[in-house]
């Protein structure tokens, strides 16, 4: 597998996985597709040296997308940071998932992240499974903190110390 850094070229690509994973209610809290333009804010915060944004290709296709964003914005948190994976539909169950997450660890010292959480609905099991099985335990439990079709959905913050 390549990781390599995003391009604002890419951004349609990623928005395009995003968006896929929209319709399940199992990844992310928002309802309805989000468009490209409303990402590009998002894309800017990123940077290869503390906050990368990665491609993942696998056989010169690309399988899907990690990013690493800032935790609650202040200086004291800097070695902090939130991981989220985003994979193709066709790519998902296959096993890449804990390899992206275990090659985002090895980096973490890198860009200087010591701490890395993963936000993840609650009834996300199969997220929740990998990130557990990678060594991470919860360190938080939000209860019905998202409403998704009516129903009332809660959050768990899955932490580990990686530096």
């Amino acid at each position: 597998m390549i990781f390599r850094n995003a391009t604002l070229e890419d951004l349609p690509e990623i928005v395009a996985i995003y968006n896929t994973t929209i319709a399940g209610r199992m990844v992310t809290a928002d309802t309805e597709p989000v468009t490209v333009e409303s990402r590009i804010p998002w894309f800017n915060v990123h940077n290869p040296e503390k906050r990368p944004l990665w491609m993942v290709e696998d056989e010169g296709k690309t399988i899907g997308w990690v990013s690493f964003q800032s935790f609650y914005g202040r200086p004291a948190y800097d070695g902090t940071a939130e991981i989220s994976i985003y994979l193709r539909e066709d790519a998902r169950g296959k096993g890449y998932g804990k390899t992206i997450l275990r090659y985002a660890m090895e980096q973490c010292p890198v860009i200087k992240i010591n701490t890395l959480l993963g936000f993840i609905f609650s009834h996300n099991l199969p997220s929740i499974k990998l990130f557990e099985q990678m060594g991470f335990k919860e360190w938080a439990h939000l209860p019905d903190i998202a409403v998704l079709d009516g129903v009332e959905r809660s959050l768990s913050i899955l932490g580990k110390r990686v530096g």
